[in-house]
């Protein structure tokens, strides 16, 4: 629209907020010289094709930008941080919830607190994930998963399948330890665009946060240590 010459001048409340990043900002600026449009907004009018007013722009959008990245940075500092208070509130797998305090507590049901003890017992006697998940299978027991919807988790139940076995056996939830950042973002070019792809785990040493004993868990003892060991390793 702006390249079409019938439009004199951009009004904003803001110039730098016009665009979500340098490149879209200087992008802009060059439209606007091209057509001869003015940018405005409450500090004053510029006019791109003058040197000194488009200095001027292109230091508020690189201020502007600075001020992002720095708002982002200090909102991950400060949700890390309450992460290592153990208040962080995240999607909780079967077996626990969020109390009004704040606080991670044992799922008052204890049809799903059992069955999640079910499975580590179950690990600890036969050894291996696999053959947890087969039992089950044999046995038609019904496990609880965690479904997502938007912003509403809903518990519902399904019949035994081995990421689920997997899921419980590596969750540090269950042995006692509140752990948070384990999986990772990557951004990718698809379609000359950003991608964020999610779902890469992270070596637990590059977790944001690791915290034990914070937290009640689902077994205690002397078993409580193979469990550790089977959260944090890797079960087959």
């Amino acid at each position: 629209m702006v390249c079409s010459g019938n439009v004199g001048a951009v009004y904003c409340i803001e110039a730098s907020r016009l665009a979500r990043n340098g490149r879209d900002w200087h992008h802009l600026i060059d439209l606007c010289a091209l057509a001869g449009a003015l940018v405005i907004d409450p500090d004053g009018a510029y006019d791109p094709r003058l040197v000194n007013d488009r200095l001027l722009l292109g230091l508020k959008g690189t201020m502007s930008e600075y001020e992002l990245s720095l708002l982002r940075q200090r909102g991950i500092a400060a949700r890390d941080s309450k992460a290592k208070r153990g208040e962080y509130r995240f999607m909780l797998p079967p077996g626990f919830c969020w109390s009004e305090l704040g606080k991670i507590e044992m799922d008052p049901d204890e049809h799903v607190a059992g069955l999640v003890r079910l499975v580590f017992t179950k690990f600890r006697e036969l050894g291996s994930a696999r053959q947890v998940f087969l039992w089950l299978r044999a046995a038609d027991i019904k496990m609880p998963v965690v479904l997502k919807n938007v912003q509403i988790y809903k518990l519902s139940w399904k019949a035994p399948a081995y990421h689920t076995v997997m899921q419980i056996l590596h969750n540090p939830l269950y042995a006692g330890a509140y752990a948070f950042g384990r999986i990772a973002q990557k951004t990718r070019i698809v379609d000359g665009r950003a991608r964020k792809v999610s779902g890469f785990k992270k070596p637990r040493e590059e977790w944001n946060v690791l915290c034990a004993t914070i937290i009640p868990a689902m077994s205690a003892g002397r078993s409580m240590r193979t469990i550790r060991g089977c959260c944090w390793k890797t079960p087959t």
